[in-house]
């Protein structure tokens, strides 16, 4: 590979590398070393994650979406947000599209910066998972949203342990090889959460998770703390919200929205990953 054309975009705080590879000439897949070194901060771009739009043939592209570290994600939804807004600015789509991913087919509406997407019906629902850490009992709740997450509620979100217990938490046992991304959440208003994520295969806390957000909207809402829909202030000050068609047991239609940016568009030289 040679020099790159890329998008530097972030969603309510998770930022991400874009590249549109509908014509197939980067083999971004086979090079996970090429995605953690474009996505070192200070010595190259600098992100969260890389996503690159790939040929479909059902939807209007498909995505292939890398954590920092390398490894290929199954969802991301501050990521999915980007993607669509840049999808419709590079014409690979209609402000109404869809879009392959490895947790299924995403749909999303963009109007302006403002992007809501229906995410894939969440799965895997457990409530009052108590796990032993670091010799206390910690209370959790489990939900994919695309990728694994766990919810644990907190009254002090300011002064939670999120890099220690989120990374604990992150590699117990309890979630097999995978692992999951951990969110701790408050909730101060009525009907208002806060929270923070640690999210694996970025190894620290980021400024905001949109899959996260959705599992801990889910789980505010099955456990009665707040009705749907729902907005979730994030690490990064913005606010998403959460939406779900309460008609269809226990969800139904899934849809995050929220806020995107987009940064710089630039070219990447050999030196931002040799």
């Amino acid at each position: 590979m040679h020099e790159i054309p890329f998008a530097k975009m972030n969603g309510t705080g998770n930022d991400f590398i874009l590249i549109n590879n509908m014509s197939g000439a980067y083999d971004v897949a086979k090079q996970p070393a090429f995605v953690s070194a474009v996505c070192r901060r200070k010595v190259s771009v600098g992100a969260d994650g890389l996503i690159c739009l790939e040929p479909s043939g059902s939807c209007n592209f498909a995505w292939r979406f890398f954590n920092a570290d390398g490894s290929e994600a199954e969802m991301c939804g501050n990521g999915a947000r980007c993607a669509a807004r840049f999808a419709v600015e590079q014409g690979i789509a209609a402000p109404e599209l869809a879009f392959e991913t490895r947790a299924g087919i995403i749909r999303a509406h963009v109007e302006g910066s403002m992007v809501r997407v229906r995410l894939s019906d969440p799965g895997g629902l457990e409530t009052d998972v108590r796990l032993s850490v670091e010799g206390n009992e910690i209370e959790l709740h489990c939900l994919n949203t695309g990728v694994p997450h766990a919810v644990v509620f907190v009254e002090e979100l300011e002064n939670a342990p999120v890099d220690r217990l989120g990374h604990a938490l992150r590699f117990h046992e309890r979630f097999g090889p995978e692992g999951s991304n951990v969110n701790f959440v408050s909730q101060a208003d009525d009907n208002m959460l806060h929270i923070r994520t640690y999210e694996r295969g970025v190894e620290a806390e980021t400024l905001a998770c949109g899959t996260g957000a959705v599992a801990s909207a889910l789980i505010a809402s099955v456990l009665g703390r707040v009705v749907l829909p729902v907005d979730l202030q994030t690490r990064g000050g913005e606010r998403l919200r959460v939406y779900a068609d309460a008609a269809r047991a226990p969800f139904g239609e899934v849809y995050l929205e929220g806020t995107t940016r987009k940064v710089f568009e630039g070219m990447m030289c050999v030196e931002a990953w040799k």
